[in-house]
């Protein structure tokens, strides 16, 4: 929910600022009616004059603005005075930091002013604003219609009868009848509470009715201003993120003091909690909705652990269709994008560790001389996700560090194409002229196969998987160089018309060039079709037509990942065949779905 922290008396711990202090060069003789005199039906007159010394540099004899903000219930008869015979007065309270107001009570000792403004800065003083006017004549004063008559008008003479002379109050309602707000921190309602000084400008003085009733010594002793107490309260400012605050700068230790820094909750930050926390810029910051009492918490960016902090991007935000706008910044332990989530240039994912892990990318190990610099971007020395380095013209493996099968001659340009009919040696060139001195190649068309699970307890692991020695171009490893144009699933009609013999399901296990032909080690998870081949859920051979001397396949089977293979049979050899007319899709469970609808109800 938003928060609202708890409302206070901002005038406590701090001390305004007045254009003048009774008694401040020199001590002062004042002079005036004792309270319960003024207080007290006025047809008696004023009763007796007491006159007595001011001077500010005198413990008992002063009158110093810190005490119109002193504790009115501990120092009941303490106040500030004016010096003699000034007609403009200035009070003004100055906040460290911005604070929101609720009402001002002022409590005056002598009477209160015939005319005065109350005003707000929210700038530090660079420019002021009126909160009200205040005077017995508001048309005749300042041009504006008395809000007795007009309501909601900014001049009121409700608070400048100066009756009665003493204890009369002066206040303002920041939140009236005539300012409803049912949003507190919508910008309307910040424009109106919030503030960062507050100021009275007493403008004139008017004496007490009773002075008439008798002949007054040296009228000029009575001529100031007086005030009990100022009372302002109001809150810290916290955009309804924080419902308790701290202590901010420059302000003393005190008791009932209203703290200004927030202690921010929401996942926000700063001293208003006015912006998100470093790594919670995900959606744009909102304040809480004090109408509805939604919090609008910041939400943490997916950084996957490699940033500390992250910032909002508009862009991004309205590319997402306003789901995510945060953009990690600095991304550690050698990853980069938005979210941290690839590997830096030179470095790859490690598939063995989450996205999360500090270890996650690993430098590419690749051979200086196998290598090729010029690839898609030439910062990549390796595969971003499985390691395999770019290699030269002729050379295979991982770390790009031999000859592919019909290539020799391994050295700084690549590896040169055998000139021969078949394979030849890789260190000399000579030709192998017979199937007897031609070494057996397992030609592994993706990447490692990262695990066999539900092997067939009569086969052994070693028959399904290649080791490092053996050579081979992979689709995978060089995507660059295996290109495909593949089948794509149409209408009912364009599939029906296909007649495929076999529909399945099958994870593609490795693959072996048998010198004539190619055949792929695949695991049948699901058979959604057979013809006359029997096909049971076990490992099985498929058998590419389009093989390529590069080593691929066409269409495209990579090594440990699921297909949905739909293709045609050799009823004779009992062989599936997979080429350019079959429909070979990386599995997706809706795709399996689609394919089984069709074969059910479709095709007739």
């Amino acid at each position: 929910r938003s928060c609202n922290p708890p409302v206070g008396n901002l005038a406590t711990g701090r001390t305004p600022v007045t254009l003048t202090t009774c008694g401040q060069n020199s001590t002062e003789l004042y002079c005036f009616y004792p309270d319960q005199n003024l207080l007290h039906q006025l047809s008696h007159g004023c009763g007796q004059p007491r006159c007595t010394k001011c001077n500010a540099n005198q413990p008992d004899n002063s009158h110093l603005p810190a005490d119109m903000t002193d504790d009115f219930f501990a120092n009941p008869v303490s106040w500030w005075q004016s010096a003699q015979g000034v007609h403009r007065e200035e009070i003004r309270l100055d906040f460290e930091t911005e604070f929101y107001l609720t009402h001002v009570i002022a409590v005056f000792k002598s009477p209160r002013p015939a005319a005065m403004v109350l005003e707000r800065s929210q700038d530090y003083g660079q420019t002021w604003r009126p909160y009200k006017y205040f005077s017995i004549n508001c048309t005749a004063t300042f041009g504006l219609q008395d809000d007795l008559i007009e309501e909601g008008s900014m001049c009121t003479s409700r608070y400048s009868d100066a009756v009665p002379c003493t204890r009369g109050e002066v206040i303002y309602r920041a939140l009236s009848p005539a300012n409803k707000i049912e949003d507190p921190y919508s910008p309307e309602a910040q424009d109106l509470l919030k503030l960062t000084n507050l100021r009275l400008l007493l403008l004139k003085r008017q004496e007490c009715p009773c002075h008439a009733s008798g002949l007054v010594e040296k009228p000029q002793r009575f001529a100031y201003y007086a005030i009990y107490d100022l009372i302002i309260r109001g809150s810290c400012f916290c955009n309804g993120h924080a419902e308790e605050c701290e202590l901010a700068n420059r302000t003393a230790v005190m008791e009932n003091v209203v703290h200004g820094k927030c202690v921010c909750r929401h996942n926000t930050a700063g001293d208003h909690c006015e912006k998100c926390a470093p790594l919670y810029n995900d959606q744009p910051w909102k304040p809480g909705d004090g109408k509805t009492g939604a919090p609008n918490e910041c939400r943490k960016c997916r950084c996957h652990n490699h940033a500390d902090s992250c910032h909002f991007d508009l862009s991004v935000w309205l590319a997402s269709g306003k789901r995510s706008g945060g953009v990690c910044d600095n991304c550690q332990h050698n990853t980069e994008g938005h979210r941290c989530q690839r590997c830096k240039p030179g470095y790859y994912r490690d598939r063995g560790k989450p996205m999360s892990s500090t270890e996650v990318c690993k430098p590419c190990a690749c051979q200086p001389m196998g290598s090729a610099n010029a690839t898609f971007s030439r910062s990549w020395r390796c595969h971003p996700k499985t390691g395999f380095c770019y290699c030269k013209p002729g050379v295979a493996g991982p770390h790009c560090d031999r000859c592919l099968m019909g290539y020799w001659g391994f050295g700084e340009n690549g590896c040169r194409p055998c000139d021969c009919a078949r394979d030849c040696d890789q260190h000399t060139g000579n030709c192998f002229n017979g199937y007897d001195n031609e070494p057996f190649f397992n030609i592994p068309i993706g990447g490692r196969i990262p695990d066999l699970v539900q092997m067939p307890t009569n086969e052994s692991e070693e028959e399904w998987k290649w080791n490092d020695h053996e050579q081979g171009f992979s689709a995978l490893r060089h995507p660059e160089k295996c290109v495909c144009k593949e089948k794509v699933l149409g209408s009912v009609t364009d599939f029906c018309q296909m007649k495929y013999a076999y529909v399945i399901k099958a994870r593609i296990l490795s693959a072996h060039d048998k010198g004539t032909h190619a055949e792929v080690v695949v695991k049948v998870k699901k058979v959604l079709k057979s013809g006359k081949v029997k096909i049971a859920r076990s490992n099985r051979s498929i058998y590419p037509e389009s093989w390529t001397n590069r080593g691929c396949t066409c269409p495209i089977l990579n090594p440990g990942t699921d297909y949905l293979i739909a293709g045609q049979e050799d009823s004779r050899t009992s062989k599936l065949l997979v080429n350019m007319n079959s429909l070979v899709k990386p599995w997706k469970a809706y795709l399996g779905k689609q394919v089984s609808d069709i074969l059910r109800t479709g095709c007739k």
